[in-house]
């Protein structure tokens, strides 16, 4: 029976090019001259810090310039809260969102069985493995799941014939 999974993954090594390539220009521009703006990424969490939240809002744009050109979607990333640091500074945790989460997985299984189409959908792990009988049916949920709006970017993988 046809089959496939939808997985919500981003590239990491991506994520990694577009912060070295937003600490570089920062590193660089006159208006961040004798700043202690900085970012600094741990696998899934990059930590803004800088001197004010002015500065802070100036690296995000940056940051999100470089995201773009290196085609990581906006909608992976989770911005925490803004915090005082140490020194003056402020700080702020993104969070790079990878799988596909247990709630958002049963919001994708209840707008599939919604569409009253001939398929079974199952959670299995951090993506939702969706079988039907034809590929038209796979096709149909693929369509119904793009136009649902979720706020997370989405992949379809793994499609067995």
């Amino acid at each position: 029976m046809p089959s496939f999974d939808i997985v919500s993954e981003v590239p990491l090594q991506e994520v990694d090019n577009a912060v070295n390539q937003a600490s570089k220009e920062i590193d660089t521009r006159y208006d961040f001259k004798n700043s202690k703006s900085r970012l600094e990424r741990e696998e899934n969490i990059i930590t803004v810090i800088a001197d004010d939240d002015y500065k802070l809002e100036q690296v995000l744009e940056v940051l999100r310039v470089k995201f773009v050109r290196r085609q990581v979607d906006h909608r992976a990333i989770s911005y925490g809260t803004v915090e005082p640091a140490a020194g003056g500074l402020v700080r702020q945790k993104l969070t790079v969102r990878q799988g596909v989460e247990q709630e958002l997985a049963k919001k994708i299984i209840k707008l599939i069985k919604d569409g009253k189409l001939k398929v079974q959908a199952a959670i299995q792990g951090d993506a939702v493995r969706v079988t039907g009988k034809n590929r038209d049916d796979l096709q149909a949920v693929i369509a119904l799941v793009k136009g649902g709006g979720f706020d997370l970017p989405l992949q379809f993988t793994n499609f067995r014939d």
